[in-house]
């Protein structure tokens, strides 16, 4: 992770290798934001007519590099677009999304890949700005190069260090924001890191020794179920799922709980380690990317750390439910039943829809510590990609309110998620005529059914609600803003912010 440092000195004088400024769409081309002005001022006034001259037009997600010299120390200066002017009255400051500000840091660190030293002189006049611009250069300098031995060279380093330009510097505020920020990359990036090893290094027993390993030094207490615990308290999805692989399944619990009275966020996540679709055999070109399946449980183990790390006064469990669901003699049919956690039955129609049958079973264990708030996350269904793309996550709830939360929290950090219903019509379509309830129902509305199965095994009474980042938890495309190709760590930022929520007596539910 590279450092962070602020500093209310003049952009121009920093001895850094490149110096980043923002420009925004005008009339006649690009205008200079606030941030600009000493570097502006240094180039004799001449930076705007000389990006326009380069063609610069201020657009979001642009990037354009012109040489320093003159006044400015810094051999390199970056312009990245902000987009248009943000609306304002007479006389009021210009006020940016904190979305706007955290993409266009993203990009720059990416840019400037190679740049050892990089100053950051986008507009950022208060605490809250500052923390944007922190979040999406941490967030954008990602870079997963464990497996790189000869190409090494061939791919440049992320910058080695920020220097955030702000008024606010010396405010406390400022620092507790850059502080989190921090905290906060460092945690995205142990989900990306995970979700971006290959599967044949990350078994589930591998997982959870590596979820052990990130709670090392927090005050977070660590549980492991292996296969004969799983099979002696009756986790029947787990095992089900896990049992043709010959690498077994298990089940972690992390607890986070500075004051044992106080309010009480469950999350679960999916953790498929590899997913092949089992004996109803995924087609090759579809298991490309299922490494990325347990993007669900690297995030809530991400999130779990970053609260503890951050000291938030929540109680926070984690569960994570992890299988490697593979094709063999010892593996589950169609047409099988398992016994669920809980006592329930489930008919298994499609050995493809697993990641309902190990969250199901986590669901019900979450459940009987009666949280105020249970949430999971899942790369559950390709029909949340179908319905909503590859960047827009979707949202199921049990409670309106919470739902709206959830939304809320997600659209703060700059994660997109999308609300979805929970039609009582499509639940018939999973009737049994041999268990209580089978794992399919309708083609149609697949991420709904899914939803709907899940709800099924939660608690009367507990407020759940249900993130499918099937598409956004793996980015497949070319990066943009400060999300990289591969793993994102999708829902990550959303679930510290429901802490946060939480703690602040200010999250909704019903």
């Amino acid at each position: 992770m590279p450092e962070l440092t602020l500093t209310s000195s003049s952009p121009a004088g920093l001895r850094v290798d490149a110096v980043v400024v923002a420009t925004l769409q005008g009339p006649r081309g690009p205008v200079l934001a606030e941030g600009a002005e000493e570097v502006d001022k240094a180039l004799g006034g001449r930076l705007a007519r000389t990006l326009s001259a380069l063609g610069a037009t201020g657009a979001t997600g642009e990037a354009v590099k012109v040489p320093g010299g003159d006044g400015v120390t810094a051999p390199v200066v970056l312009a990245v677009g902000l987009g248009p002017a943000p609306a304002r009255r007479r006389g009021e400051a210009t006020t940016y999304a904190a979305e706007t500000l955290r993409r266009a840091a993203g990009g720059a660190a990416r840019a400037l890949a190679g740049t050892r030293r990089v100053a950051l002189a986008l507009p950022a006049p208060d605490a809250a700005a500052a923390a944007a611009v922190a979040e999406g250069a941490l967030l954008g300098a990602y870079s997963f190069t464990r497996y790189r031995n000869t190409s090494a060279d061939q791919h440049k380093a992320p910058a080695e260090s920020f220097t955030l330009v702000t008024p606010a510097a010396r405010e406390r505020a400022a620092r507790d924001a850059a502080d989190r920020a921090r905290a906060l990359a460092e945690s995205v990036a142990l989900c990306r890191d995970l979700v971006n090893t290959p599967p044949s290094d990350l078994p589930p027993k591998a997982l959870a020794e590596a979820a052990a390993s990130a709670a090392e030094g927090l005050p977070i207490t660590v549980e492991v179920l292996d296969e004969r615990s799983l099979k002696r308290r009756g986790f029947g999805g787990i095992l089900g799922v896990g049992q043709g692989s010959a690498r077994p399944p298990r089940l972690v619990k992390l607890s986070y709980a500075p004051d044992a009275g106080g309010p009480h966020l469950a999350v679960v996540g999916k953790g498929i380690t590899f997913d092949s679709g089992g004996l109803s055999l995924k087609p090759p070109a579809s298991m490309e990317t299922m490494k990325c399946d347990m993007g669900g449980a690297a995030a809530v183990l991400a999130a779990v750390v970053a609260v503890a790390r951050l000291g938030l006064p929540v109680r926070v469990t984690a569960w994570m439910p992890l299988a490697e669901n593979m094709p063999s003699g010892s593996a589950i049919r169609p047409s099988d039943v398992l016994t669920m956690y809980g006592g329930r039955t489930v008919e298994v129609l499609n050995t493809d829809a697993e990641g309902r049958l190990v969250l199901a079973d986590a669901i019900v264990a979450a459940c009987e510590e009666k949280p105020d708030v249970l949430v999971d996350t899942a790369t559950l269904t390709g029909a949340q990609m179908v319905a909503l793309g590859s960047r827009t996550a979707a949202v199921m709830s049990n409670d309106e309110a919470l739902r709206e939360s959830v939304q809320a929290a997600a659209a703060r950090v700059g994660e997109n998620v999308w609300p979805m219903p929970l039609p009582e019509e499509l639940r018939k379509s999973m009737d049994s005529q041999v268990a209580d309830i089978a794992n399919m129902g309708d083609r149609y509305g697949g991420m709904l059914v899914a939803g709907l199965f899940l709800k099924e095994f939660v608690a009367e009474g507990v407020p759940w609600a249900h993130l499918d980042i099937a598409g956004p938890a793996f980015n497949e495309g070319e990066p943009f803003g400060y999300t990289p190709k591969g793993g994102t760590g999708a829902s990550v930022r959303t679930l510290v912010a429901l802490a946060e929520d939480l703690a602040a007596g200010t999250l909704r539910k019903g």
